[in-house]
């Protein structure tokens, strides 16, 4: 951390510090409301991720411009990071069930609202707020930590991870492989229907948990910006989260249109089955745990980036015709390669996501929440600046051009990754 080396009036002043404990839940967590949450923020997460394999048949029928199309990928996870900014901090002033039930409704309506929508703005308009809302993943989150003992609270909150995780790589095979069967709009109308029907579960089974701050909503924004400005491991960290979901992002916009042009020609039930090629990358989440706990965490971010490098160049070779080769001869390898690199992508990915949170966890206990919301938006607005370029990218040069765009995230993180790393443990 650089700055002053007691930041204890700083924080005060911005209300870091408890300044009064929230109200304890009346209800433990039980293994089956873990279960509840775990498969709440699964859901929830979907809206952030299932139009990235729906852009071409989602631009088709609003008639978006080829250099907009980027925007159906990027404005759900740029939604979700001004959400992360904006609502969760309300979770310190207001009654949090009404508050998260209230949020995931309106959420709900927005994703009603892009169903119906003829109109490109409408409906770009509808997932950029459904996204915001979406928010209400990081008010569950904690709200599961706060009601789990202290004893098994890092398992309880791990447990819930785990949904958040697994609604991320089953998002973009179930978007596909659904609107397949009933179309792009249908599949939103579920999932509009599904937070509808969530919203009454919650409020039917979460606890009240009433805080009782005294700071007020404008210091509790100041708060962020004051972590930002003093936690050098914050910037650290949340820039290479970024710079890694940006290469995530740039992927899994550009390879679902790449996948419906010569030689491949997939439908999208097989775009589906495709994107559970990145279901992989999930093993890499508790060997990168395990590598940080073990003072390795240096050499297992050196490797996941290295294989991010790696995915992206493999992706070019495959679907660009890198190095000449050429995918019209060869389209079962070419295929194989780019499953291959979407693994590899996903698992070094992951692996920088991993790490960063571990870091992030290590640090100052009294601000937990706003790091980890800070940590989780930063990586959100790489996510989608990764899918607004790549959309541009694929207007001006086709798969080729996302290839580069991937590249230089992927570039960026490895060389930031090289820098000494002051003011971090192992």
């Amino acid at each position: 951390m650089d700055g002053p080396t007691d930041l204890t009036d700083l924080y005060d002043a911005c209300a870091l510090r408890p300044t009064s404990a929230a109200s304890e839940p009346p209800l433990a967590l039980s293994a089956p409301l873990t279960l509840l949450f775990a498969f709440a923020v699964g859901v929830i997460v979907m809206n952030l991720f299932a139009a990235q394999p729906l852009i071409a048949p989602i631009a088709q029928s609003l008639g978006l411009p080829p250099g907009l199309t980027g925007a159906i990928s990027m404005l759900p996870q740029l939604g979700y990071a001004l959400g992360l900014v904006l609502l969760v901090p309300l979770t310190d002033l207001l009654e949090n069930r009404r508050l998260i039930v209230r949020t995931l409704a309106v959420c709900a309506a927005l994703l009603a609202v892009a169903m119906f929508a003829h109109s490109g703005t409408v409906f770009l308009a509808a997932i950029f707020l459904a996204g915001a809302t979406s928010c209400v993943i990081q008010m569950l989150v904690p709200m599961a930590a706060s009601m789990a003992h202290e004893t098994h609270r890092g398992r309880a909150v791990g447990n819930v991870m785990s949904g958040l995780m697994l609604g991320i790589l089953l998002s973009r095979p179930l978007a596909s492989v659904g609107a397949a069967m009933i179309g792009w709009r249908a599949f939103y109308g579920v999932a509009a229907a599904a937070d509808a029907v969530l919203a009454l579960v919650l409020a039917s089974l979460l606890p009240k948990r009433t805080p009782t701050a005294v700071a007020h909503y404008g210091a509790l924004l100041r708060s962020l910006l004051t972590l930002l400005l003093t936690e050098r491991v914050l910037r650290r960290r949340s820039l290479s989260a970024a710079l890694g979901m940006g290469a995530f992002s740039a992927f899994w916009t550009g390879i679902g249109l790449r996948l419906t042009h010569a030689p491949f020609g997939l439908n999208l039930y097989e775009i589906g089955v495709f994107a559970l090629a990145g279901a992989a990358g999930v093993v890499a989440t508790p060997l990168a745990g395990y590598a940080g706990d073990r003072h390795a965490g240096r050499l297992a971010l050196r490797i996941g980036h290295s294989s991010m490098l790696a995915a992206w160049i493999a992706s070019g070779i495959a679907g660009a015709g890198w190095f000449g080769f050429a995918a019209d001869a060869h389209r079962a390898l070419a295929l194989g390669l780019l499953v291959a690199g979407a693994a590899t992508l996903d698992a070094g990915v992951v692996t920088d996501q991993t790490l960063g949170r571990r870091a992030i966890n290590l640090m100052n206990a009294a601000a937990r929440g706003r790091l980890n919301g800070l940590f989780v938006g930063i990586f959100f607005v790489g996510g989608a600046l990764g899918a607004s370029l790549a959309g541009m990218a694929w207007a001006w040069a086709g798969w080729s051009g996302v290839c580069i765009v991937g590249l230089a995230f992927a570039a960026a993180a490895f060389a930031l990754g090289l820098l000494p790393q002051r003011g971090e443990t192992e």
